[in-house]
């Protein structure tokens, strides 16, 4: 008896102990081994909110791709090993030996062989193990999602792109990573006891919920012309880079936001320089070429007009004009007398006519860019004031943006504070030397001029957009502070557009619409070697509707004032733009009086009649053919040409279109560009500045050599070249 109750004493006893010991002290242990083993839990990613343009367009999207996985737990074989790895690794791309090694891991259930596979490869995945028996329990897919960007480079810097699982990694996709990313869904399957998946019955299936959307303030076409000419501004100055932006006078929402160079944000590491890629290919050292890749990906990325900073030179002085003014220590038409340099201390201080300007108002100062001027208004305003106004308008603080790595100016050392500011360190500063800012921080100070005092904070998101296009959340535009007076504002105002129409800048001039605005040139820091030339404006100047800051980064070949480098391509974006937004052009008599004209419609007309009404309306006309009518014509009805313009006419159905090939117009006056042109049987459309002494033609849009149809128009931008330096 003692021993039987012992023997069920200490059974019982055991047996209770084993049970207590899973069920309460390893029992959430055991359950999710037990649910691992019953249970498969499978991820849905979820879709990626969707980025528009102030116009929906589509500037980013997420599409269903798939990835594709293994079950190597399933494979007996050896041959069947090799099949699915010569097989997934021909289909997919990939290396077999890579592939072969993950079909070994016998002891996994699942093993990811690639993502974000797209359709057709996925097609080709699923044909291949329905012709191979048994496959089914080895090969999967699953839902994937990739990123794709329509434009590629298309305000890459701005948009940013995502890494391989999804979240961002730089630009708006980093700084509304939260509210881009969606929440995953998930797909929970019952296995029996041989692992196999059982019957849909057993399936859970939760939705993924996809992100947000956004609407930006960019606008596709105008973000187009910022781009274009950049880039080709980039390539006319042999420049490192070249950075701008558009921004929305009133409301400081961004209209075009570029850097050139910048990259494909469909392959974000591949270097699109290929002079980068020459340069890194001569460095012999692996590591160090290794780093050398890195920081051209880096480098590419980089969002200049918000990361980088820079001195802006001259464009400072209206910020000096607009504090001077606002004090009363100066008026508008106030005389002066540039000598041509400034003492401070043992410090000269220069103008860039270096003979001086003479006697002349301060309007005229600002026209022709007179340090010593400036210099001396600052000395009025001294020390503490200037600082004021310094800090008001923003250059002690970075401005708000809604992108990510934003300069940061910091105190006594990418400027002075008012305390710090001596009698040089002010001097200097007057003219826009000797401190640092970023491009958007001068933006928004010269806008808060333009837009009558009022100091605004950028923005670039406008809305958020469930998937069901309900807005989540508006951007209202915010008014930091009212930095300077409206009076004063428009004085400023006045005084940049003459500096435009007649003054340094006057390469910014638009024909028919009033642009302010004033130019810089600034030497590099810390080696002074290389020149930054900048243009900073706003137009239409009585009624600004955008502000506009064009930057070339170390511009090469001669050239290197900002009057030279950044105005023409200032006046060729504003024109664009205006034109885009309906903004009516209000031309003087003198500029009516060189406007081109449409052509007119002479098809159908008879040769004589038609060749004489072009010429009374003094065109240049060939006649193609010897019929008696006019079958067609070159230019065609409306196309606006000069109005001493070349117009072809063919009489005869079948006469094959006449070609000549475009000449050299480059380097001429107005004059000989017409007359050039007309003579090689072509016609030129006239763009920037054509007034004055010393214009030249510096860019003509077919290349010398093309073969075009006789007539063709080819666009030929004119600027000037003296007295822009700045």
């Amino acid at each position: 008896m003692i021993a039987l109750i012992l023997t069920c004493v200490v059974g019982f006893g055991a047996g209770a102990f084993g049970v207590a010991n899973a069920a309460l002290i390893h029992g959430e242990e055991y359950k999710q081994k037990a649910e691992s083993q019953q249970l498969s839990d499978t991820t849905v990613s979820a879709q990626r909110g969707t980025i528009y343009d102030r116009n929906m367009n589509i500037l980013a999207q997420s599409a269903d791709v798939w990835k594709v996985y293994i079950n190597p737990s399933k494979i007996k074989k050896e041959e069947t090993r090799v099949q699915i790895a010569e097989g997934l690794s021909e289909i997919l791309e990939l290396d077999y030996e890579t592939v072969y090694a993950k079909c070994q891991k016998s002891e996994y259930g699942y093993v990811l062989i690639k993502s974000q596979v797209e359709y057709n490869k996925k097609t080709e995945i699923v044909e291949f193990v329905e012709s191979n028996k048994g496959f089914n329990q080895i090969i999967g897919t699953e839902n994937d999602v990739k990123r794709y960007y329509p434009y590629s480079n298309f305000a890459s810097t701005v948009l940013g792109f995502t890494g391989a699982d999804g979240l961002g990694l730089s630009g708006l996709e980093y700084y509304y990573d939260d509210v881009l990313t969606g929440t995953p869904g998930r797909i929970v399957t019952a296995k029996n006891a041989r692992q196999y998946e059982m019957s849909a019955q057993y399936e859970s299936y939760y939705e993924a919920l996809q992100g947000d959307n956004l609407v930006l303030t960019i606008d596709q076409v105008i973000q187009y012309y910022l781009d274009s000419a950049l880039e080709q501004a980039v390539i006319d100055h042999q420049a490192t880079y070249g950075y701008g932006i558009v921004m929305d006078t009133d409301t400081g929402a961004i209209l075009a936001m570029s850097t050139k160079l910048d990259f494909d944000a469909n392959n974000p590491y591949e270097v699109t320089s290929q002079a980068v890629l020459d340069e890194i290919d001569k460095i012999e050292d692996e590591d160090e070429k290794s780093q050398a890749l890195v920081n051209a990906r880096y480098a590419q990325w980089r969002n200049r007009t918000v990361s980088d900073s820079y001195e802006p030179g001259s464009v400072f002085k209206c910020i000096t004009a607009a504090a001077g003014l606002e004090e009363g220590v100066v008026t508008a038409d106030e005389m002066f007398n540039c000598t041509g340099s400034y003492q401070v201390k043992d410090r000269t201080y220069h103008c860039s006519h270096r003979e001086g300007h003479g006697v002349e108002d301060f309007t005229t100062s600002m026209m022709n860019s007179c340090n010593p001027i400036f210099i001396e208004i600052a000395q009025r305003l001294k020390a503490d004031t200037f600082y004021q106004y310094f800090e008001a308008f923003g250059f002690t603080e970075t401005t708000g943006i809604d992108l990510p790595a934003e300069y940061k100016p910091t105190a006594n050392v990418t400027y002075y504070t008012g305390n710090r500011l001596g009698a040089v360190e002010l001097a200097s500063t007057s003219f826009g030397q000797s401190f640092q800012v970023s491009p958007i921080q001068t933006i928004t100070a010269v806008n808060a001029i333009a837009n009558g005092g009022k100091l605004m904070e950028p923005y670039i998101v406008a809305a958020t957009l469930d998937e069901n296009g309900n807005t989540t959340s508006e951007t209202e535009p915010t008014i930091k502070r009212q930095v300077v007076s409206e009076k004063t504002a428009e004085t400023v105002t006045m005084m940049l557009e003459k500096t435009v129409s007649g003054g340094t800048a006057k390469n910014g001039y638009v024909a028919g619409y009033r642009v302010a605005g004033k130019t810089g040139t600034s030497e590099k820091l810390p080696d002074k070697v290389y020149y930054i030339g900048s243009f900073c404006g706003y137009a239409p100047a009585d009624d600004p509707e955008i502000t506009v800051l064009i930057i070339i980064d170390e511009p090469k070949g001669g050239q290197y004032y900002g009057g030279s480098t950044a105005a023409p391509v200032a006046a060729e974006v504003i024109e664009q733009t205006l034109k885009y937004l309906n903004v009516e052009p209000q031309y003087t008599e003198k500029e009516l009086a060189e406007l081109d004209v449409k052509a007119p419609n002479e098809i159908g007309k008879g040769v004589d009649m038609a060749k004489s009404d072009l010429s009374s309306q003094g065109f240049t006309v060939k006649v193609i053919g010897s019929g008696d009518t006019v079958i067609s014509q070159t230019p065609s009805a409306d196309q606006v040409i000069p109005k001493n313009g070349l117009v072809v006419l063919y009489t005869e159905k079948d006469t094959e279109t006449t070609k000549v090939q475009v000449p050299n117009l480059l380097g001429l006056t107005v004059a000989d560009a017409n007359r050039t042109a007309i003579n090689a049987g072509v016609n030129i459309k006239i763009s920037g500045y054509t007034s004055g002494a010393s214009i030249a033609s510096y860019r003509q849009s077919v290349t010398e050599g093309t073969e075009v149809a006789m007539g063709t128009i080819i666009t030929v931008s004119f600027k000037s070249s003296t007295n822009v330096a700045d």
